[in-house]
């Protein structure tokens, strides 16, 4: 098997091996990943930080070595704090969002395969010092807020397009935890809240459908709202019932479950 690292900004990652197939998640930039099968022109990636799997076209392919792959993965890497930032080398500027990996990033410099590459005007996450769980809500809090308008796309996880559970898993990774990328996958994690009324800033509320199946998710806030991707990433009220919008003026989502991981 060889490895590869996503070196765009967001690279999509789709259901079947063409540019007409469902978009199932993105590799952001910095994200590394193993290639399982080669199609034509379409390689079948596992990415590495949630075993999400799916097919890349192979010119969005960025390969790296082992050892670059298994340090890599042996690691958390910062992550980008601004809305759009640029890395650039001595031949070209790229831009990342936010929620995109800095890897082996020393204040400066990240190495990307062999390349050495400059993030100096930028802010990042700061992985050396511990983050209590005060801290972690209070980022949470800021960078939900960043997201804010940004229209909803199915398979999506950057701010220019995502999807309800990619939303928790780009906040979520800004404070060092890796969530699974679909909300079915997320709801095991953490311990459950019994009542809406005990829900806290920070918890992840999950809804199902008439089948009995999660279907979405949200990040509970203060005041008894939920941030969520719905149309777009927009704060609704949340109550016992479920999710209603207020623009609709309707229940949206029917509540399932609550849980805590902070």
């Amino acid at each position: 098997m060889n490895h590869g690292i996503c070196a765009l900004s967001a690279v999509p990652v789709r259901a079947e091996p063409t540019d007409r197939a469902e978009l199932v998640t993105e590799l952001l930039f910095g994200e590394c990943y193993t290639v399982l099968q080669t199609q034509g022109n379409w390689l079948r990636i596992e990415a590495a930080a949630d075993t999400y799997l799916g097919w890349i076209d192979f010119k969005q392919h960025r390969p790296v070595s082992d050892a670059y792959f298994n340090a890599w993965r042996a690691q958390d890497h910062p992550r980008v704090l601004d809305v759009v930032q640029v890395v650039s080398s001595a031949t070209t500027r790229q831009p990342i969002t936010l929620g995109c990996r800095l890897p082996f990033f020393d204040g400066m410099t990240l190495k990307m395969g062999d390349d050495n590459v400059l993030f100096y005007n930028g802010t990042a996450t700061n992985l050396s010092n511990a983050c209590p769980p005060e801290r972690q809500l209070a980022l949470l809090r800021k960078m939900g807020q960043h997201f804010l308008q940004a229209p909803y796309v199915w398979g999506g996880k950057n701010l220019f397009g995502i999807d309800c559970s990619g939303l928790m898993q780009t906040l979520f990774g800004l404070i060092g935890i890796q969530l699974p990328r679909d909300a079915r996958q997320q709801i095991a994690l953490g311990e459950p809240v019994d009542f809406v009324t005990q829900a806290k800033a920070g918890d992840l509320a999950f809804f199902d459908n008439a089948d009995g199946a999660i279907v979405h998710v949200g990040l509970v806030q203060d005041e008894g709202l939920i941030l969520h991707a719905s149309g777009e990433v927009r704060l609704d009220p949340l109550d016992h019932h479920g999710i209603f919008n207020r623009d609709r003026q309707k229940y949206s989502h029917k509540l399932r479950l609550i849980k805590r991981l902070l």
